[in-house]
């Protein structure tokens, strides 16, 4: 599989009002991101609530993806469960799909005791799909799975043989530049911090995986285009921008305030399931001002 360069949105899942999903809406959110200039999709990951649905759900979901991508852009499916069996069912459903990847993070309720033992449980679950591509998915504040990348990488060349990247969401630069430097650049490393973006872009990073690329990939794309042409004061300016729309909409809900985002540009995937709390439309309204006071929809959109 070659190497995923540029913007790649972490979608939803698109619910009705009752919480159940919808399908439906899938289509027109493929089509919307395509227009907007993403390079793959990351589905059931955080963001699109794959923790929150059930295995069935789940399979019916990246189904719907694979088939509105129609192979015009990768599609990656996140199968990471606390159930390794059940994440083995999620992977060998991927693969009969036709995703073109997959990703996982390791079970986290019961705590992983060692290098070995992750390694161990990355293996049992991408062996369920040998001929899919599969990306590990390091997110540490989530899992409470710390380890050196570089020592998984390691020992993960050995004892999974279709490793082919990682999707990197933590803020250790250092670490990620090692990752991305290892054996010479084998192993595609996709940053997951959007706020981070030209940081990782400085240390050698090509392709990210986040959220807020689902409304405001116009944006990053240009974060992209004036660090590669050298522009990095206006790189640097447009990353602000970008911290100033994260820090806001975190403080309205996270996860819950990017997903009532796309409403207000006219791509509604509905509520969100809990734990996680779907924001009333007065916070949407006031949220909806803050991002007008900012300038959000001509920065952010165009």
């Amino acid at each position: 599989m070659k190497k995923i360069k540029g913007i790649i949105p972490a979608v939803f899942t698109p619910m009705k009002e009752d919480g159940s999903i919808y399908l439906d809406q899938i289509p027109k959110l493929v089509e919307q991101l395509i227009i907007d200039g993403v390079s793959a999709f990351y589905v059931c990951g955080s963001t699109g609530e794959g923790f929150s649905l059930t295995t069935e759900e789940r399979m019916e979901v990246a189904k719907r993806y694979v088939e509105s991508a129609k192979k015009r852009l990768p599609v990656i499916i996140n199968v990471g469960h606390n159930s390794i069996k059940e994440a083995q069912k999620l992977s060998e459903h991927a693969q009969k799909i036709g995703a073109d990847a997959f990703s996982a993070v390791p079970p986290s309720y019961f705590p992983i005791s060692s290098l070995e033992n992750l390694v161990e449980c990355v293996s049992e679950i991408t062996a369920a799909a040998p001929k899919l591509p599969f990306y590990y998915y390091h997110i540490p504040r989530l899992t409470s799975v710390e380890v050196d990348m570089i020592k998984f990488l390691n020992l993960a060349e050995e004892n999974i043989p279709n490793l082919v990247g990682v999707k990197y969401s933590d803020f250790k630069l250092f670490e990620l530049q090692s990752c991305l430097e290892f054996d010479n650049g084998k192993y595609d490393i996709l940053f997951g911090s959007d706020e981070m973006l030209l940081s990782a872009l400085s240390v050698g990073v090509k392709g990210a995986v986040g959220s807020t690329y689902n409304y405001a990939t116009p944006l990053y794309n240009k974060i992209i285009q004036s660090f590669a042409s050298g522009d990095i004061s206006k790189a640097r300016e447009l990353q602000s921008l970008s911290v100033e729309m994260v820090k806001l909409q975190y403080k309205h809900g996270g996860i819950a305030a990017f997903k009532a985002t796309m409403k207000l540009i006219g791509v509604d995937c509905g509520p969100i399931r809990l734990p996680l709390q779907t924001l009333n439309q007065e916070t949407i309204e006031k949220m909806d001002d803050e991002l007008k006071e900012v300038g959000f929809y001509d920065w952010g959109r165009n």
